[in-house]
């Protein structure tokens, strides 16, 4: 996705007034560059006519007219790179479990602090973010037949390209980095969604499922994400047969 601007650019839909600008003053004032619409119809306007120029948008769940869920859903149709958090009143579990099986990246729930909002943004937007090399190259992460590269933040499987959200590349980097090692859910949790995360530990099980539906031959019997039981997951590394 081509940048047009050295700071972190997201895109806010909110329908109460009230929200939307406390937030839009809050992340102004941290520097971000900030474009709020109030409804999920100009959202996709909005997005559409920036060409997905955005590093992380921030939806409201319950909106008038298209919800937030269906925002989500169609901004993932023309990209897997934008990090995107939902924001609801609702605390209902399905709701969250459904929200990130539509690839969410993170799930906060009204009231929330608007520094844990900008913690959760910088979070996203240094995983999408096009960043220059500064240093040398990064060495690549492979096993079997992926190849995960740090400094062009690809991934692909048998030479193919895999697209994944930044919250499935940075697991599958962690995983990468920990090849044969048990993570329990909260290391998993601690290393991808950080301090500042207050949710349930489920967003990992979510997330894991998506991450295998995208990477294993059969999701339904995974060869490379282990399940740990009661513990967490294991990456098992597995011969390269192209080799």
């Amino acid at each position: 996705m081509a940048r047009f601007s050295d700071k972190t650019r997201v895109l806010v839909c909110e329908d109460e007034d009230t929200i939307r600008d406390f937030v839009v003053l809050h992340l102004t004032r941290e520097g971000l560059e900030v474009v709020d619409v109030n409804c999920g119809e100009e959202a996709l306007r909005v997005f559409e006519r920036e060409n997905g120029n955005f590093d992380v948008v921030v939806l409201d769940v319950m909106m008038p007219g298209i919800d937030g869920f269906t925002v989500l859903k169609e901004i993932r149709k023309k990209t897997e790179e934008v990090g995107i958090i939902m924001l609801t009143a609702k605390t209902q579990e399905m709701d969250q479990v459904y929200g990130l099986m539509q690839k969410a990246d993170v799930y906060m729930s009204k009231p929330f602090s608007p520094s844990v909002l900008k913690a959760q943004i910088d979070r996203l937007a240094e995983r999408t973010a096009s960043r220059p090399k500064t240093q040398e190259a990064q060495e690549l992460l492979e096993s079997g037949p992926f190849v995960l590269n740090p400094d062009s933040i690809t991934v692909t499987k048998n030479g193919e390209p895999i697209e994944l959200t930044p919250v499935e590349y940075e697991i599958l980097k962690y995983f990468l980095q920990n090849k044969n090692t048990a993570l329990d859910r909260s290391s998993i949790l601690q290393q991808i969604w950080g301090d500042s995360y207050y949710g349930d530990n489920k967003i990992v099980d979510v997330n894991i499922r998506r991450l295998r539906m995208k990477i294993e031959d059969d999701p339904s019997d995974p060869k490379y994400i282990i399940t740990i039981w009661g513990y967490g997951y294991k990456w098992e590394e597995k011969p390269d047969t192209r080799r």
